[in-house]
């Protein structure tokens, strides 16, 4: 049974069954493409909310302060080292599984099967804390714009309950977030004795989403080309309107918590990087992979690093880094050297953003399920391909549904973390099976080879285990939780109905 546990699927044969008809999907995206897609998936949330907390820390942890930059060098280092590993795997397994692929070919069928149902937390609970946090923040840009939606449509019912008991309330005070729940406990209907709060907004961002990647793949790439576009200009305009306001005498100390609020910060702003290998289930609609992937996974950390240590360095110079632990800290910069235009312009960057995050997310998830189905680890009818427009849409409109009702209900605090802690642990593994590979199969053609092997693996590996011991013990037992249902399921279905067990 050990043995059976730890069948591996040739790279022939994966390659072959993703060639059979029907089972194929519409390659349509070249090199500019999947760079778009990349930074279209790194930047979002991360920048946007969680480098206030990464700066600022809070009661638990100390903050990185204007050494937040060093965080970002140093997890970019990390992910570079992860990058490469990536690379060499998407080049050479040009499939749309990612890293649930590369583990089945080097590390066996159970490792594929948890690295399968690890990465649901990177992309489907990702996406889940993406559009509540989307949703708060088209709530408070059409506020700024005159446009009022009701509270109880833009929360869920928990955080509203949360904030009923909260008192002496003032307008600026209160994180705004905690401000939009108190105000849906306070102004909602009920129906049949059953308070109504639900949040409307992210359901719908969601399923619109859903249904552009239905339509078509390039359909969708257009739409994320057109919000990088959007959102590369919003955070150019902060860094040049911001340095204005910039004072050096903000970045002394610039190490106020030393080495252990840099580690911290890099823990936390790790979030703002994920992402960057969710290019690699794109590999199967990529019209030439083992070219434009190592493009895209290097060329958008890259440019997303640059952009990242600009912005820091304009945000901490802007405002003392005791005061960024907010959850709008760019838009709060431009609202502390009362610039409120210049805000609500950093508030639409953050809402195109994370509507290009959600899309890239949403693609990747059901590219998984597809390749798990098509591997017979899950039912057959996960990897049905839409007749005209080629697209996996049994899996894209579930996890659609799934995605969406989650989030209308959930509290973004009870999720968040566990996409950090998933996406590291991918990470370790994409890092290994380069190095069992190279042992396996050390002739086999690699049109990109990571290099100084097994240096670089060994070191993404390193930072990774680095990085996740900043976290929380909490989020290490949820995680370990989740793998528990998944392996239940795997016993109770994948193990004997594996194709490569027929």
């Amino acid at each position: 049974m050990l043995r059976e546990l730890f069948r591996t699927k040739s790279l022939d044969r994966i390659l072959a069954d993703a060639a059979e008809p029907g089972q194929q999907l519409k390659r349509a995206l070249g090199a500019f493409d999947i760079i778009m897609f990349g930074i279209g998936a790194i930047i979002g949330a991360g920048i946007f909310a969680t480098i206030g907390t990464a700066v600022a820390g809070d009661v638990m942890r100390p903050g990185a302060g204007p050494a937040i930059i060093l965080s970002f060098i140093f997890t970019a280092i990390a992910c570079a080292f992860c990058g490469l590993c990536y690379a060499e795997f998407a080049s050479l397994v040009p499939i749309s599984g990612s890293a649930y692929t590369y583990s089945y070919a080097t590390l066996g069928e159970i490792v594929a099967w948890i690295i399968g149902w690890d990465l649901i937390i990177e992309y489907a609970v990702g996406n889940v804390a993406v559009a509540i946090a989307w949703s708060a923040y088209f709530h408070q840009l059409c506020a700024g714009l005159g446009w009022h939606i009701p509270a109880w449509l833009a929360v869920d019912y928990r955080s509203a309950a949360q904030a009923a008991d909260i008192s002496g309330l003032t307008a600026g005070s209160v994180d705004p977030a905690v401000l939009l729940a108190h105000d849906a406990w306070l102004h909602h209907p009920v129906v049949a004795g059953i308070p109504v709060i639900f949040n409307f907004l992210a359901v719908s961002i969601v399923a619109l989403i859903t249904w552009l990647l239905i339509v078509g793949v390039k359909e969708s790439a257009r739409a994320n080309n057109v919000m990088v576009g959007i959102k590369l200009v919003i955070l150019a305009f902060f860094i040049y309107a911001g340095a204005k306001f910039v004072k050096p005498e903000n970045w002394s100390p610039f190490m106020p918590n030393g080495m252990s609020g840099v580690w911290v910060g890099a823990s936390l702003i790790f979030f703002a990087y994920i992402g960057f290998d969710a290019i690699s289930t794109a590999a199967e609609e990529c019209k030439r992979p083992s070219r434009d992937l190592p493009i895209g996974i290097i060329g958008s950390l890259l440019i997303c690093t640059v952009i990242y240590i600009a912005v820091a360095l304009v945000l901490t110079g802007m405002v003392p880094w005791q005061l960024l632990g907010v959850a709008d800290p760019l838009a709060a910069a431009f609202a502390y050297v009362h610039a409120d235009v210049s805000a609500g312009v950093v508030a639409l960057g953050a809402v195109v953003s994370m509507s290009a995050v959600l899309l890239v997310f949403q693609y990747g998830q059901p590219r998984i399920f597809f390749s798990m189905s098509r591997d017979g680890l899950l039912p057959g009818y996960f990897s049905r391909v839409h007749p005209k427009y080629r697209t996996p849409h049994i899996t894209t409109f579930w996890t659609g549904v799934a995605v969406a009702v989650v989030s209308a209900i959930a509290n973004i605090n009870e999720i968040v973390e566990l996409t950090n802690i998933g996406t590291l642990f991918a990470f370790v593994l994409v890092c290994v099976g380069v190095i069992v590979l190279r042992r396996k199969e050390p002739d086999r053609v690699r049109a990109f080879k990571t290099p100084w092997v097994p240096l670089i693996p060994l070191l993404g590996i390193a930072s990774c285990i680095y990085l996740m011991a900043g976290l929380p013990w909490v989020t290490w037992v949820r995680f370990g939780i989740w793998l528990v249902i998944g392996l239940v399921i795997y016993f109770l279905f994948g193990w004997k109905r594996s194709k490569i067990a027929t």
